[in-house]
């Protein structure tokens, strides 16, 4: 037998392994940014998703103030977890708009009533089709919006106590 073929299986071994360590040291980022930031937000008009709040059109969210657009579910848990900002950023002022993502009015109601309503208006997004035209990979997520409507900042993932100075003064800057 041949003894250099013997070191072969070790060299393969070692190839694999300094492979996966690359992988490993430096991770794929994962998260999906929206094309749509620096565009006008598309055209959509979405049902009142609870009786107490009116629906949510695209109009609405181009009327000379920043706002804030989120997107939520009853069934996610990171929503419920960025709910207290959401609040705060709200007795700062901030205009919030709401899509609720597949989700139900009595769900949609439930949720609220335990964990606060920040909400100007909120429009049921029934099948995504508004989220996935924002460009948003999933919930929660947040877009600031200037006062025409323009797309100026997304932030993926649940609002943290941190993140409330950062996003009110993007809205100061959107004026």
């Amino acid at each position: 037998m041949n003894r250099p073929l013997l070191w072969v299986p070790l060299g393969l071994f070692a190839i694999f392994f300094a492979i996966v360590a690359a992988g490993l040291t430096r991770p794929k980022d994962n998260i999906v940014e929206s094309k749509m930031v620096g565009k006008s937000i598309p055209e959509f008009v979405l049902p009142a998703a609870i009786e107490q709040r009116p629906a949510l059109r695209s109009t609405d969210l181009a009327t000379g103030k920043p706002q804030l657009l989120n997107i939520f579910a009853s069934w996610c848990v990171p929503c419920i977890a960025e709910a207290p900002q959401l609040l705060a950023l709200e007795r700062a002022g901030a205009t919030i708009n709401g899509v609720a993502s597949r989700d139900t009015p009595a769900d949609i109601a439930n949720f609220l009533n335990r964990w606060g309503n920040p909400y100007q208006r909120i429009g049921t997004d029934e099948r995504s089709i508004v989220q996935l035209e924002l460009g948003s990979s999933g919930v929660p997520e947040t877009f600031v919006i200037d006062g025409k409507g323009v797309i100026v900042h997304q932030h993926i993932g649940d609002i943290r106590e941190e993140d409330v100075p950062k996003l009110l003064q993007m809205l100061k800057e959107a004026e």
